[in-house]
């Protein structure tokens, strides 16, 4: 069914405005799409807390872990692009990775979690791309590839950053940027140019104070010798969420969490997704990727957030297990939220993509209200 733009606006603004004035949004952004064209843009609210710059339609925010959506579509395309199969193992690609209990780790189960490499045992620095990659080749599994899932916060985006540098021979980043932000205009980056910051706007931690969810999962992260306090603090460095503002981290093409660009584009990026890997009249992936893509590979109760999660290649997915859905009401749609609030989907069935971003973040590490009242609404109209 065919969104109406007008009856769109009038459902969401309100929505959107009550984000400021009820739910603790200080700047913020949405985007609507459907079919390829953009129905919906809105954005509101301030890009400090001093309330001195309002955000304005070209301003531009850290999206965090909406940035492995960006990043596991490109090692997607360069897996096509080279016709490999994703059945393959990634020591055919990259021979260091295969040891250490590593041989039989296969693309498939590289990109859906499955590989067991969330944390690792020597400490490196986050920022010593070198020394995160030789740490990943010599661990040894956290557990049994291929025998359940974990959420890779931190070492994801190395392993599809270095399988993108083996295969096609250039950054992840750079791959990004020649592929698909530069072709389409896309205002969104992995690796912010210096002359961009003045559009930035200033990333916020959660309030002191604020109630997490999942309780267990967060008393976890924050005692240290914890699993999941292993996962999230390696490799480790930029811990502050305040690091986040500056421009010389900003500048660095951090895959797992470093993407920094608007809601507009960061939706017209999923409306790739959500028709059949074709926009603008290009086709930019194959009706098999768009499958790989919206196929679940692993779902159950999660190793790291320990509550049910699933993942296509590359991509999260509504458990079957979850109360609440994060990607609408199709069984199509995947995407990648980002911590705090940013979100972001494709839904191929209706041909929707979504995405929200925001400078205050929450103390969670997927989408909250702010975003899925949203989506509901969306859904609410089909």
């Amino acid at each position: 069914m065919q969104l109406d733009a007008a009856e769109l606006r009038e459902r969401l603004e309100p929505l959107f405005q009550k984000n400021f004035e009820t739910f603790g949004d200080l700047g913020a952004a949405i985007s609507v799409w459907q079919n390829g064209k953009e129905l919906l843009e809105l954005h509101g609210g301030f890009c400090d807390t001093r309330r001195e710059q309002p955000w304005k339609e070209d301003t531009i925010v850290l999206i965090w872990s909406a940035t492995k959506g960006l990043g596991s579509a490109c090692l997607l395309h360069v897996l096509q692009e080279h016709k490999i199969d994703i059945e393959r193992r990634v020591g055919e690609f990259w021979p260091e990775f295969a040891q250490a209990g590593k041989e039989n780790i296969t693309l498939t189960q590289l990109l859906s979690h499955q590989a067991g490499l969330a944390a690792l045992d020597r400490k490196v620095d986050v920022l010593d791309y070198a020394a995160v990659i030789d740490a990943l080749e010599k661990q040894e599994p956290n557990w049994p590839p291929g025998n359940g899932h974990g959420y890779h916060a931190r070492t994801f985006g190395f392993l599809i950053d270095e399988l993108v540098r083996r295969i096609a021979g250039t950054t992840l980043g750079d791959y990004w940027r020649k592929t698909f932000a530069e072709p389409l205009g896309l205002d969104l980056r992995i690796g912010l140019p210096e002359k961009e910051n003045a559009r930035v706007a200033t990333i916020y931690a959660p309030k002191a104070g604020e109630r997490s969810k999942p309780q267990e999962f967060y008393l976890e992260v924050a005692t240290h010798g914890t699993f999941a306090n292993k996962v999230f603090t390696s490799p480790a460095g930029l811990q502050a969420v305040s690091a986040m503002n500056k421009p010389d981290i900003r500048a660095q093409p951090i895959v797992s969490f470093g993407g920094i660009g608007s809601a507009s584009a960061l939706a017209k990026f999923y409306a790739i997704l959500a028709n059949g890997g074709r926009i603008e009249g290009r086709q930019f992936f194959s009706e098999r990727m768009i499958s790989w893509m919206m196929t679940t590979l692993t779902d159950g109760i999660d190793r790291v957030f320990q509550i049910p999660t699933a993942f296509s290649s590359g991509f999260m997915k509504d458990s079957k297990s979850s109360t609440r859905k994060i990607f609408g009401r199709s069984t199509s749609s995947f995407g990648h939220p980002g911590a705090g609030g940013s979100h972001a989907f494709a839904d191929p069935e209706n041909k929707i993509s979504f995405a929200y971003a925001m400078n205050q973040m929450e103390q969670r590490v997927l989408p909250n209200e702010k975003s899925l009242r949203l989506v509901d609404a969306i859904y609410g109209m089909l």
